[in-house]
């Protein structure tokens, strides 16, 4: 069985339309190749409106089915996708998923303690009736915010979809419902662990550019002013952790050129349509071996929550900083080419 037969095994039900007398139904297969427009191979790179990004108009003269009613298709399918698919390729974390991202990131990015990286992505949009400069961002275009947390295998953990396009990445994450549960309250994540080789409990982290606030489970590299060897290795290793969420974005927009162009669509639906595209790239990832080609081309803390401070840092993150940045340059942290020798 093919992904897509696969696809339309799990969704076919949910899709499914009731024929009348006076017309036979759109089949669930061609609601799912409407909005995929999938020509049948083992994987997703053929697809069309989420992977091409092709206008209602043109899908019409190709499936000779009206504008409005591939508008309704496109709209409900990606709804049932994000309801019936999310559960089963990209569920809510556990503390067995964090366990598990850390021990990806240990062994393929050696970060110890590290759950997984986050980031924010700009996705362009037509700008909104009556927004205003809402979702003008910095680079000077309108857009949604998806912000995501993504794990050595390429896949989100988790994303939060909405936002407006002139807020700022850290603002999006404190604000969210996976910000809240996670870095503030803590929800599922491990209890403190030790890192390899010693006894001192660090807090599981995630790792952000600078974009973000330096805090207990939410680290940020140090600034490029007054760099030392220390803070320099720390960097680095903070820097081969983090690039797997920018390499995650790169391929859900190789992938799905939806994202290549604004799109055209009311807000609920432009939402509806990133959280399809995100949920379905782990349904790649995970039922697609061949999608590893396009990588290979591509003291203790108690826990307590702290105060979101977007200005200075809080003085348990500049703490949880401070014990990586020891640990990666110790002998038993320290990568062969960046063991800082003794004077």
């Amino acid at each position: 069985m093919d992904a897509f037969d696969k696809l339309v095994e799990i969704l076919g039900p949910h899709l499914k339309k009731q024929d009348t007398e006076m017309r036979k139904a759109i089949t669930p297969k061609e609601r799912l190749m409407i909005t995929l427009r999938l020509k049948f191979c083992l994987s997703f790179v053929s697809c069309k409106f989420l992977a091409t990004g092709e206008s209602f108009a043109s899908l019409h003269l190709q499936f000779r089915v009206g504008t409005s009613t591939i508008s309704a298709i496109v709209r409900s399918t990606c709804h049932v996708i994000w309801e019936y698919l999310q559960p089963i390729s990209m569920p809510s974390p556990t503390q067995e998923t964090w366990l598990q991202a850390a021990a990806g990131f240990q062994s393929v990015a050696n970060f110890p303690n590290c759950i997984g990286a986050v980031d924010g992505k700009h996705v362009r949009v037509l700008q909104p009736p009556r927004s205003g400069s809402l979702y003008f961002n910095y680079k000077k275009y309108f857009s949604v915010v998806l912000m995501a947390v993504a794990d050595v295998n390429y896949k989100f953990i988790a994303i939060e979809v909405g936002a407006y396009g002139g807020t700022g990445d850290s603002r999006v994450l404190m604000t969210s419902e996976f910000g809240r549960q996670v870095i503030v309250n803590q929800v599922t994540l491990p209890p403190p662990r030790s890192l390899p080789g010693t006894t001192h409990p660090v807090p599981f982290v995630l790792v952000s550019d600078e974009a973000f606030p330096l805090m207990n489970n939410l680290l940020r590299p140090y600034p490029q002013r007054g760099l030392n060897a220390r803070r320099r290795v720390f960097n680095y290793r903070l820097s081969r952790a983090r690039r797997f969420v920018e390499c995650t974005f790169g391929i859900l927009c190789s992938k799905w050129r939806v994202f290549t162009s604004a799109m055209q669509l009311d807000e609920a639906t432009v939402d509806s349509v990133i959280k399809a595209a995100c949920v379905l790239h782990n349904f790649v990832r995970d039922y697609d071996a061949s999608s590893d080609i396009e990588v290979e081309a591509h003291e203790a803390f108690d826990g307590t929550p702290v105060n979101w401070g977007l200005g200075r840092p809080s003085n348990r993150g500049v703490l949880v900083r401070e014990a990586f940045t020891d640990y990666f340059g110790s002998p038993k942290g320290a990568l062969p080419w960046h063991l800082i020798q003794p004077p």
